[in-house]
C-alpha cells in the first residue's frame, strides 16, 4: 500500500456495515434506522482511509442527528461505536455551553477534553506493548527494594542532584557476591507469590501542584523546563500493590511520549467522535432583548467546531474538520427546524429513534449481552442469593414499565432500573452477613405484583369508571 493510501490511525478494523449493525445488536434492541446510519458514517471513514490523499482531504463526514424520547439508546449507540473501533469519544451536553462573553464552559473545551481521551487511549495502548519489559524491571527494582529499603533523608540537595553527586559507599567485592546470592534468593520467593503479603516502603512521586488556567490544568513542574528534581514520599505498601506502582512507572519510562501526542493528535482529528446529547435544547430564536444567553448564540459558537476549524490544545493545534459529529434530542417541544440554518446544513443525516415497546423491554431484559437481569442477578449472588426469573415475571415487569412510561414521563429503558430497584429492595437490604446461608430465590409474576407499587396501583385503575 502507498504512502498515499495507508490507512490511518484507529482505523485498522474494517467492519463492514453489517457487522457494525450485528455488534450493535448485542447491547441495543430495535432502533434499526439510526444503527444502519451510524454503520455506514463508520464504514465511509474506512472508505476514506483507503483513497489517495488529495482525495481524502475533500472528502468530509456527514453528521448525524438523531431525534428521538430520552432512554431509547441514543447515548449507548454513540458509545458502543467508538468502542468499536476504539476510536477518541466524548459526550457533552449542549446546555453546558454559553455563548462568548457569558460565564460557562468554552465549546473548544470539547476538542481538548476529546483530545485529552485520545492521548489516554493511546497511552494506555502503548502501555500494553512494553508491559512485558517494564515488568522485569519492576521486578529488579522490587528486589533492590527488598534487599534495601529506601532510607528517610530530611531533604534533597537540588545542588548535589545538578551536580551529580553520590555520597553512597561502593561495597566490596565480597559484599556484593552476597548482594548477588540475596537478589536470587528473593526473585525466586517473588515468582512463587511467597512475599505477596510482606509488607515494605517504596519511594513515589508526588504530584506536582496544578494550575487551573482557561479550564485547562497546567502542571507548575513542565512550566519550569523540568530542571528542578522531583518530590518524593515514601508510602508503606505491600508487595502486590508496589508491583503495580513499580509497573506503571517503568512503563512510563518506555513510553515515547512525543510519539503517544502526535499519535493521539492525529487520531483525535481522523476517528474522533463527539455526541452533542440535548442539542434541541439550544433550539429556538431569541425573544426580545435582555442580558440573558440566547440559545441562538450558543448554537453559534458550537457552529465553528462543527463546520470544522483549528484549537489550540497543550498537545498542539487540533482541526476539527473530519471528526464525526452526532447530535440527539428528544424535540418535543422544539423542531428541526428551529435550529439555525447553518448548524441544520452540519447535520444532513437525520434518524428517529422510537418509543419502546413492552416486547422491547422484554427483549432487553433477555436478550443483550449487559441484561439488567444478569446485573442483578451477579450482584446478589456475592451475598449468597441466586436469583432467576420466569418468562412471566420478565412480561409483567415489561408491562409495568411500559405502562409507567406511558402514564408519567417517558424515560425509556431507564424505567427498569427504578422498576428492579423497588423490586428487589427487600432482596438487596436483608442480603449480606457472614452468616447468610446460600438462598435460591425464583422471581415469579406473583412477586412482581406483590413487590411493585405501579403494579397495584394498575389493578385499582381497572375499577375505577
Amino acid at each position: 500500500m502507498s504512502e498515499n493510501t495507508k490507512a490511518l490511525p484507529g482505523e485498522s478494523r474494517e467492519m463492514t456495515p453489517r457487522e457494525v449493525v450485528r455488534e450493535l445488536d448485542r447491547y441495543i434492541i430495535g432502533q434499526d434506522e439510526a444503527k444502519r446510519a451510524v454503520a455506514i458514517a463508520l464504514r465511509n471513514r474506512y472508505r476514506r482511509s483507503q483513497l489517495p490523499k488529495k482525495m481524502r482531504d475533500e472528502i468530509y463526514p456527514k453528521n448525524i442527528l438523531m431525534i428521538g424520547p430520552t432512554g431509547v439508546g441514543k447515548t449507548e449507540i454513540a458509545r458502543r461505536l467508538a468502542k468499536l473501533v476504539q476510536a477518541p469519544f466524548i459526550k457533552v451536553e449542549a446546555t453546558k455551553f454559553t455563548e462568548v462573553g457569558y460565564v460557562g464552559r468554552d465549546v473548544e473545551s470539547i476538542i481538548r477534553d476529546l483530545t485529552e481521551n485520545a492521548v489516554r487511549m493511546v497511552k494506555d495502548e502503548h502501555a500494553a506493548r512494553v508491559k512485558t519489559r517494564a515488568k522485569v524491571l519492576a521486578e529488579d527494582r522490587l528486589v533492590t527494594l527488598l534487599i534495601h529499603p529506601p532510607k528517610k533523608t530530611s531533604g534533597n540537595n537540588p545542588l548535589d542532584f545538578i551536580l551529580g553527586r553520590n555520597n553512597e559507599p561502593q561495597p566490596t567485592e565480597e559484599e556484593k557476591t552476597e548482594i548477588s546470592r540475596k537478589r536470587k534468593e528473593v526473585r525466586e520467593q517473588l515468582r512463587t507469590g511467597a512475599l505477596e503479603d510482606h509488607e515494605l516502603e517504596i519511594e513515589v512521586e508526588e504530584s506536582a501542584p496544578q494550575l487551573e488556567v482557561g479550564g485547562a490544568s497546567i502542571n507548575i513542574g513542565d512550566m519550569m523546563g523540568g530542571m528542578m528534581p522531583k518530590r518524593t514520599k515514601l508510602r508503606h505498601v505491600k508487595v502486590k500493590e508496589a508491583r503495580e506502582i513499580l509497573i506503571a512507572e517503568e512503563s512510563a519510562k518506555l513510553i515515547d511520549e512525543d510519539a503517544v501526542k502526535e499519535e493521539a493528535v492525529r487520531r483525535c482529528e481522523q476517528s474522533g467522535i463527539v455526541f452533542l446529547d440535548e442539542i434541541d435544547k439550544i433550539a429556538g430564536r431569541s425573544s426580545g432583548s435582555g442580558p440573558d444567553v440566547s440559545r441562538e448564540g450558543v448554537q453559534r459558537d458550537i457552529l465553528p467546531i462543527v463546520e470544522g476549524s483549528t484549537v489550540n490544545t497543550k498537545y498542539g493545534p487540533v482541526r476539527t474538520d473530519f471528526m464525526l459529529f452526532i447530535g440527539a434530542g428528544a424535540f418535543h417541544v422544539a423542531k428541526v427546524t428551529d435550529l439555525i440554518p447553518e448548524l441544520q446544513g452540519r447535520f444532513p443525516v437525520h434518524v428517529n429513534l422510537k418509543s419502546l415497546t413492552q416486547e422491547d423491554f422484554v427483549s432487553i431484559l433477555t436478550k443483550t449481552d449487559n441484561a439488567i437481569t444478569r446485573q442483578y442477578a451477579a450482584l446478589l449472588e456475592v451475598d449468597k442469593v441466586h436469583l432467576t426469573f420466569d418468562e412471566g415475571a420478565l412480561n409483567e415487569i415489561a408491562r409495568i414499565a411500559m405502562l409507567s412510561n406511558e402514564m408519567g414521563e417517558d424515560i425509556g429503558a431507564r424505567r427498569l432500573h427504578a422498576v428492579f430497584e423497588e423490586l428487589l429492595e427487600d432482596v438487596s437490604f436483608n442480603a449480606g452477613g457472614d452468616n447468610m446461608p446460600d438462598v435460591y430465590l425464583t422471581i415469579t409474576t406473583e412477586y412482581v405484583q406483590e413487590h411493585l407499587k405501579a403494579a397495584k396501583e394498575m389493578d385499582m385503575r381497572r375499577y375505577i369508571l
